[in-house]
């Protein structure tokens, strides 16, 4: 399984990104997949997840509203639409392939990790 992350770069505050994730080799249908971030000396953590069909997901409470977790299965991609960036979501983001069909927040249950995109918001 390979997932591939894009879309990240520098924007101001108040601007707004698309990350992308392809994944290959697996049926991406059938699972879940989510977004995680880490910012420079911190851990990483969850941001949103989709479950298998697009039909539910979930984000942590600090990019509610703001950001929007989709997929499209006919391209085995999943995107994060992410507006009114802040400074705080400075990060790298990663896309991860979850072992269930549900939104998973927790990181032991993604098997799978694309190499990450930089997303730098400046003030």
């Amino acid at each position: 399984v390979q997932l591939q992350a894009s879309g990240g770069g520098l924007v101001q505050t108040g601007g707004s990104l698309r990350l992308s994730c392809a994944a290959s080799g697996r049926t991406f249908s059938s699972y879940g997949m989510g977004w995680f971030r880490q910012a420079p000396g911190k851990e990483r953590e969850f941001v949103a997840a989709i479950n298998w069909s697009g039909g539910s997901t979930y984000y942590t409470d600090s990019v509610k509203g703001r950001f929007t977790i989709s997929r499209d299965n006919a391209k085995n991609t999943v995107y994060l639409q992410m507006n009114s960036l802040k400074p705080e979501d400075t990060a790298v983001y990663y896309c991860a392939g979850s072992s269930t069909r549900g939104t998973d927040i927790a990181r032991e249950s993604y098997r799978h990790w694309g190499q990450g995109t930089q997303v730098t918001v400046s003030s």
